[in-house]
């Protein structure tokens, strides 16, 4: 099957051109001008723009934490993704106690097959803190894995200590695997979260307390001293404040081998926003938590710059009000203590319209900058470019047709995440996705679902780029 983009101007991280685009099976196959049309299938894109579809970095569906599972599983959780524009991502698995990282990666495998609707790859958390482990790294390459989490957070569960992570950047160095790292003093939160709960302060704005921004840059800083003793690529993912992206530019500026992320929410929800009375700050607890609006100033500064080389979502979807009508228990968790509230903010659906409006309709960056941050420079850190993540001969043809005059309201009532509360609840965005192509298949046409379960597929990922 034929089928030629039509009168669009393609928009790329690097050029933006006015050309047609063919594509033949699953593949781009050439761009140029004035392409013929005989035997094809036709779009046509006038007045819009053609971009690669988004890769999200930094997900997490159907995931276990605190006694209960994201909301979203992986056909609801990437049905949402492509309504937005996003046609791959890169889920998390878990390593379990007791048992290997190889058999973390095929659980989640499993908790994928048959629902899938987009493509998908997984990074794997080393939670085992043991010389198995370490040991087990060069493994991953088998599993088309080439990505190791390690927490510096969350003490008693996913926490590793230095030791471990040194020696697991070691193995990765030689491995040629990339590292990533949640950046924040677990030590510290522990204590502070055990205070503040022995104090009686138990509301969620008590999270904030546990987690402050120098503990944060305390972390980043040590991560990436270690990778350049090591030697080991080091991706920071959910880079919050500007004190830890601080960090960051230190050590790249000394050519330290490093790079990192940022989340969507951390531009628009802040420290004020857990500070409202009730419980309702409940929905906007995450690790690292939200900040202040001089936080987000920075972070929209360090993308523009390349200092961050990118925005993901950190996915993690818990009902606010869960439990009623058989559904999964939610932020309720939380309100006989902040620390047992489930960490995560939806937003897998939301993120390529949020920034295009926010970013491009304001100025802060450019319509290549947008398509970089939200795809190629995603795809080159992760080992996915140029199969994914850009326009151009002999890529998949994962395309979005973007309409920047189109306008719409954000809503938990519309959207297609199986969450009950949106955090961009009556956002007005002018830009968006109005077709999304996966593979030279549309998926998504004019808000009309048209993917068939279990069509995505797993994508074995080659060696990071370090940027």
């Amino acid at each position: 099957m034929k089928t030629v983009i039509k009168n669009g101007t393609v928009i790329t991280a690097g050029d933006t051109i006015k050309a047609d685009v063919l594509i033949e099976g699953e593949k781009i196959t050439l761009i140029g001008k004035d392409l013929p049309t005989e035997g094809c299938e036709v779009i046509d894109a006038a007045g819009k723009y053609v971009i690669p579809g988004g890769i999200d970095a930094h997900t997490h569906l159907d995931m276990p934490f605190g006694g209960t599972t994201t909301a979203d599983d992986f056909f609801t959780g990437q049905r949402a993704a492509a309504f937005g524009g996003t046609t791959c991502h890169v889920d998390f698995a878990l390593q379990q106690q007791g048992d290997t990282m190889v058999n973390g990666i095929k659980m989640w495998k499993a908790k994928a097959e048959g629902k899938a609707v987009i493509d998908y790859g997984f990074h794997v958390a080393i939670t085992v803190p043991t010389m198995e482990s370490v040991n087990e790294i060069p493994k991953l390459w088998d599993e088309g894995v080439s990505s190791l989490k390690v927490f510096q957070q969350y003490k008693g569960a996913f926490m590793v200590d230095d030791t471990t992570m040194y020696l697991a950047m070691q193995k990765a160095a030689e491995s040629g695997i990339l590292i990533m790292c949640h950046c924040e003093n677990g030590d510290v939160t522990d204590i502070v979260t055990k205070q503040r709960i022995a104090e009686g302060k138990i509301e969620p704005k008590y999270h904030l307390d546990a987690h402050p921004a120098a503990i944060e840059a305390e972390a980043s800083a040590r991560a990436i001293a270690l990778a350049e003793v090591t030697g080991a690529n080091l991706y920071i993912v959910h880079m919050s404040c500007e004190e830890s992206v601080e960090q960051l530019r230190i050590g790249r500026k000394r050519g330290a081998p490093v790079m990192g992320e940022t989340c969507t929410q951390y531009m628009f929800k802040f420290e004020d926003d857990m500070r409202v009375p009730g419980y309702e700050g409940a929905k906007w607890a995450c690790g690292p938590p939200v900040r202040k609006p001089k936080d987000a100033a920075y972070l929209w500064e360090s993308l523009k710059d390349t200092t961050l080389l990118g925005v993901a979502t950190d996915h993690c979807s818990f009902n606010y009000e869960g439990g009623k009508d058989g559904g999964k228990p939610g932020k309720e968790l939380g309100k006989e203590g902040f620390h047992k509230i489930p960490n995560g903010i939806p937003g897998i659906e939301d993120r390529m319209y949020v920034m295009y409006h926010n970013g491009v309709n304001s100025g802060k960056i450019s319509v290549n900058r947008f398509v970089d941050i939200t795809s190629t420079g995603p795809a080159k850190a992760l080992g996915l470019y140029p199969k994914k993540g850009t326009i151009s001969v002999g890529s998949d043809a994962d395309i979005v047709i973007w309409d920047p005059e189109k306008e719409m309201t954000i809503s938990a009532k519309t959207h297609h995440m199986n969450v009950d509360y949106n955090a961009y609840e009556g956002m007005k965005v002018k830009g968006f996705p109005v077709r999304t192509i996966l593979r030279g298949k549309t998926i998504v046409e004019n808000g009309e679902w048209k993917q068939e379960k279990g069509a995505g597929q797993f994508v074995a990922r080659g060696k990071a780029q370090l940027l």
